[in-house]
Order: structure tokens, then sequence, then C-alpha cells
């Protein structure tokens, strides 16, 4: 591998200063990406979120050479990832991947191996390993105009890591599955992660990103308006969360007056309070008969983030 000059290993995608300008008429043009720039280590989740039309396919396609750039750079593992060498390097899911209906299967991973350069004496069993690794084991021999929506989702997550990348771009791979399939995406994308490979993640579902990403970077209007650990950009500033059990008649009065976003579930309450109020909070818990259960820093849900962020831009432009 590649080293950059301080030591540190090359990033395994590296985006900057992308641009993406569309002709709508002769004399009408429209910024879809405009100077994005993204760099994810080896080894990492990245969450790559937004809303519809925020760039986010636009920037992917560009990366993979499938949309060309008006400007910009895009490397993978120090490589054009538009180059040969660039692309052998990544695996692909497409939002709407498309198959052939008329292939079953096991013939459409046979294709996409050979097509991924997967030595020919690899394939059946590679084949067999990731239809039982996606969930459609005992389907290599259905035809693909029978599949659901769902199962060609899966099929598609398989063919993306068939020729074992160490770069993987999923666009939207939990589309189409139940919470079933979705939790069995999560799984796959820490599975491989944990084997060494790279993630890009492109999604509306922020609970999916929320869940396993080192790192988001958010795009709005064709530019990326926020970056960093999910930890970082979630956290409450100068606030804690805590959880208390024994309380079946709610908060003590002393606690009540202190905290805020109280939820209530049986004997257990979780609620915030700022952080000079802590101790004083915990100390009327345990003097209320009741004992708690966890005290963490609080932090907002992603979809809490990301509507306040869309609203903040939203009334800045009006």
């Amino acid at each position: 591998m590649s080293e950059i000059p301080n030591g540190a290993r090359v990033p395994a995608i590296r985006i900057a200063g992308a641009r993406k300008v569309y002709t709508v008429f002769p004399q009408s043009q429209r910024v879809a990406v405009d100077d994005v720039t993204l760099k994810v280590p080896q080894g990492a989740i990245h969450g790559l979120l937004g809303p519809n039309g925020a760039g986010k396919t636009t920037t992917l396609k560009m990366l993979l050479g499938l949309v060309r750039p008006a400007a910009g750079t895009f490397q993978v593992l120090g490589v054009d990832s538009r180059t040969r060498a660039g692309r052998a390097q990544l695996g692909f899911l497409p939002e709407q991947p498309y198959f052939p209906p008329q292939l079953t299967a096991r013939q459409a991973m046979r294709l996409y191996a050979r097509l991924s350069g997967v030595p020919e004496r690899e394939i059946a069993a590679r084949t067999n390993e990731l239809l039982d690794r996606v969930g459609l084991e005992g389907r290599a021999s259905t035809q693909l105009s029978a599949f659901s929506r769902g199962m060609l989702q899966r099929l598609g997550i398989a063919q993306a890591i068939v020729s074992r990348p160490k770069v993987v771009v999923l666009d939207e791979p939990a589309s189409g599955l139940d919470p079933l399939g979705q939790r069995d995406v999560r799984n796959l994308m820490l599975q491989l992660r944990d084997e060494g490979a790279t993630v890009l993640l492109s999604s509306h579902q922020l609970s999916e990103a929320e869940a396993v990403c080192d790192r988001v970077s958010i795009m709005s209007r064709g530019r990326v308006a926020a970056e960093g650990p999910i930890a970082d950009l979630l956290s409450v500033a100068g606030r804690t969360t805590v959880r208390a059990g024994g309380l079946s008649s709610g908060l003590p009065q002393r606690v009540a007056a202190l905290a805020a976003d109280v939820v209530q579930h049986g004997d257990l309450v979780t609620f915030s309070v700022e952080d000079a109020d802590v101790r004083r909070a915990i100390d009327a818990v345990y003097d209320a008969g009741g004992a708690v259960v966890e005290v963490e820093p609080k932090r907002e849900s992603l979809e809490d983030y990301f509507t306040r962020m869309l609203s903040n831009e939203k009334g800045e432009v009006a």
C-alpha cells in the first residue's frame, strides 16, 4: 500500500473540488454538485446523507466514472477511480439495480463475477457463499423475474462485493427491504468493515447511517453542508442525559424542576439536565428511592439534527 508523506495510509476515497453542471436548456444550466470535497479513511463506514436532489448520487457516479464531471479529482486508494486500476478496487450497488429478468440468480452472479475479473474456478463457490450471506440461500436456481424488489436488492448487494473489493459504494442499500432485511444490511456493512473493506453509504434512512457510520457528510443543494464524526455532530453542548429506575411515580419534584426531554416507560425515566445540575439530579433520584442506570452526554437523533440543519438553511434563504 502506498504511503503519503506523513506516514499515514492513503485515503480509501478522496474527492476534491467535485463539480457537475447540467445544461437544462440551450441557455440555462443547473449546478448539481458544487465544490464537493470528501475524504474517507481506509476501513471506515462513511455516510453520505442528504435530501432528494442534494447531489449525492451524482457525486457517487462521478467517483465511479459513470458521469463526466465539470471539475474535480476522484481517487480510490490513491489511484484515479475512473481508470481500470481504480475501478478494479470498487464494488457498487446503484440506487435502483437492474438485472436481466430471464437469468437465474446463479447465472446473474456468474455474469457479474466474470465482468469483475473473478477467476473462473472461484465463481461457483463464491456465488453460493454470497447468496447465503445476503439471505438468498436456496434461491440460486430461481429466475429473477420471480424475485421481489427486496430480493433483487439483496442480489444487488451480492454482486457489489463479488470481486471482494477493497472499497464498496452502496447507494440506498436498504431500499425495498423489510426491517429484517435492513438489519441484515447493517450487519453486512459492519462485517465488511471488520474484514478491512471501506464502505461509502448513501442513504435516506438516517437511523441506518447513525447505527453504522463512523463519520457522515451531509449534502444540501449540491454542497457539503456539514461533516464529522456522528458523536460530534449529535452532541448537545452543556446537557447530560440521565436514565433512572425505580421511579414508578415519576420524577421527584426536585428533579422535575431541572429536567427536560422527559420520557417514562414503566418505572424507568430518561431525562436531560444542564451539566451543572447533574449531581443535584442524581442525589434527588437516590433520595426518592430510585437508582441511576446511566449517565451520558446528551445527543440528539440524526433525524433531529438533519431537520434542524435544513430548516436553518431554508430560513437563511428566506
